[in-house]
């Protein structure tokens, strides 16, 4: 979406989503909480969100939530301007990986007050070290997770292919995978897929399960940018063949490809505990299998994260926490389990009902943890502030690197120059 049309449809949003906004008086009346969030309609995690919402409106009489869907591509920018003018939603909804420049402006509330009166055991909580801006806790963590490995059983078995093990074997069964199926010059089925439309940080996720199997880190444990290394270098080769290779569908948002695999136009995919409820209803739901994903360590990290809005009124930032209490609560982390098919972030969460219903939940917890233990995140240290643009940055070097066919090691380079100034803004 060009610039022009992001800005004037984040700020449509900000008038309409600030229209509600009043004096606490007035909201004591109206008792309407704003919550925008892009998971909305997304399955399994979506329907999750819907009963968290309908378990606070009936333990709080009068009081609604309304609840808006922005898309992951436009969030960051709407979000932004809804916060710079003064309009923000109550329930603040963030990915793990954007929040920080909104706790560095002010604009959440510190949530340490809140978690020591109701006494709230945060002890073990997946990621929830990451909500820790400035040495205060500004957001509970909502999701910790490492991608699985789904793969279509019976196109692999029509091509004689074993489940790849290792990049090698993943590259190989990809490009036998990938196939014009009338002989229209068009391709009908893709090996793998990924996004490669929409926002910065989704395109570095997916561009991340090559580079960490290659050993690349964009930055070190120091902050150091680490990004003109032979490992970097490898993995951008890797992902530039994937994609200019057209071994995954291109300009498709992560929805689309989803549903794609789900289909059976897609061979291999790796992805998050999120791609269950998608592949339960496609049309090759019978033909999917599940396992540890052929690369090493898996794609993973904080996903999302709730907070308060710091400007909101007092009355509304009570009823917020309530609603942090209702998702963080053992019944609904249970619940989260089960509807979004993943592990939640609290230690304490009953996930036996999930393990009945998802047979494959303890697959979840073991990619989850392996990628837990190799320090796997898309928020490189040292360039939290500036996460989204580097995002964009690393997207747009990319790009240009698979259109203009550029040599990985020149676009390495580049990359590195461009992270360093970054971080000396």
């Amino acid at each position: 979406m060009p610039k022009t049309r992001l800005f004037l449809s984040a700020a449509a949003l900000a008038l309409a989503l600030g229209a509600g906004f009043t004096s606490s008086a007035a909201l004591a009346q109206g008792k309407v909480l704003k919550f925008v969030s892009w998971q909305k309609d997304e399955r399994g995690v979506g329907d999750w969100w819907a009963s968290v919402i309908k378990e606070f409106e009936a333990t709080h009489p009068g009081v609604k939530i309304e609840w808006t869907k922005v898309e992951r591509g436009a969030y960051a920018d709407t979000m932004t301007t809804l916060f710079a003018g003064g309009k923000p939603p109550d329930i603040v909804h963030l990915a793990s990986f954007e929040f920080q420049k909104f706790a560095d402006n002010g604009w959440l509330d510190p949530l340490d007050g809140y978690v020591k009166d109701a006494k709230l055991d945060m002890k073990g909580w997946a990621g929830q070290d990451t909500c820790v801006w400035n040495k205060q806790t500004v957001c509970t963590m909502m999701l910790y997770f490492g991608n699985i490995f789904a793969y279509n059983e019976d196109l692999l078995k029509k091509e004689g292919i074993e489940v790849p093990k290792n990049y090698a074997e993943f590259l190989a069964a990809a490009r036998k995978l990938t196939k014009d199926l009338n002989g229209d010059g068009i391709v009908d089925q893709f090996g793998t897929g990924h996004e490669t439309k929409g926002g910065g940080g989704q395109y570095m996720s997916e561009m991340m399960n090559y580079t960490l199997d290659a050993g690349g880190r964009w930055t070190n444990d120091a902050g150091k940018v680490t990004i003109d290394t032979p490992q970097m270098v490898e993995g951008l080769s890797r992902w530039k063949t994937i994609v200019k290779d057209s071994l995954t569908p291109r300009d498709l948002a992560a929805g689309e490809v989803r549903q794609m695999f789900a289909d059976g136009k897609i061979a291999l995919k790796s992805d998050g505990p999120w791609l269950w409820p998608i592949i339960q209803k496609g049309k090759a739901k019978d033909q999917i299998k599940l396992g540890m994903v052929p690369f090493n360590p898996p794609m993973g990290g904080s996903s999302n994260v709730l907070g308060i809005a710091a400007d909101a009124p007092k009355e509304n930032k009570k009823l917020v926490w309530d609603f942090i209490q209702i998702a963080t609560s053992d019944k609904f982390q249970a619940s989260y389990a089960t509807l979004g098919a993943s592990p939640p972030p609290s230690p304490r969460a009953d996930t036996s009902a999930a393990s009945k219903d998802t047979p494959h939940f303890d697959l979840l917890v073991r990619a989850t943890r392996t990628a837990a233990e190799a320090k796997v995140d898309r928020i490189p240290k040292g360039l939290e502030l500036s996460f989204n643009e580097f995002a964009k940055m690393v997207m747009e070097e990319s790009q240009r690197m698979i259109i203009q066919d550029l040599d990985p090691k020149v676009v390495a380079a580049t990359m590195q120059k461009k992270a360093e100034a970054l971080q000396k803004q």
